[in-house]
């Protein structure tokens, strides 16, 4: 897990979070654009959400990816973990790398979605806890 040890930060809570990076057979990446009603209001971000209590994070994203875009996906490999801090929260951010096993993408809460290639995706304005994962999940692209 990769953390910032800044004091200001060590009693807050932090919220639990599983995200998809939804590869396609060209090692796109699905982004979801949040809408105008959201936190972080039409940021771009690695879809998923909220670690339910009594859940695993394998089960939320799961979950989660087919309540948000009506997709059954098949968990690849866990990236690791990483800590963000926002002005009112913070959040650790689960990655996992997964693929489309089923569905046709249905836009629930986002306002929009794209398939980003590798070489474009940080060219999105992606949520601040996102760009971490983005970037290591880039750095072992090239590998």
């Amino acid at each position: 897990m990769v953390t910032i040890n800044d004091s200001a930060y060590t009693h807050r809570k932090i919220i639990k979070v599983a995200c998809a990076l939804i590869e396609d057979d060209l090692r796109n990446i699905l982004v979801a654009q949040r809408s105008s009603k959201m936190s972080l209001p039409l940021k771009w971000e690695f879809p998923g959400g909220k670690v339910e209590e009594n859940e695993t994070v394998e089960s939320t994203i799961i979950r989660e990816i087919y309540e948000e875009l009506n997709l059954q996906i098949t968990i690849i490999e866990q990236l690791p973990s990483f800590i963000h801090h926002y002005e009112d929260f913070s959040i650790t951010l689960i990655p996992f790398i997964c693929q489309i096993e089923q569905g046709a993408i249905k836009l629930v809460e986002h306002k929009a979605f794209c398939w980003a290639s590798p070489d474009n995706l940080l060219d999105l304005d992606l949520a601040a806890a996102d760009i971490p994962v983005a970037l290591y999940y880039l750095n072992t692209l090239k590998k």
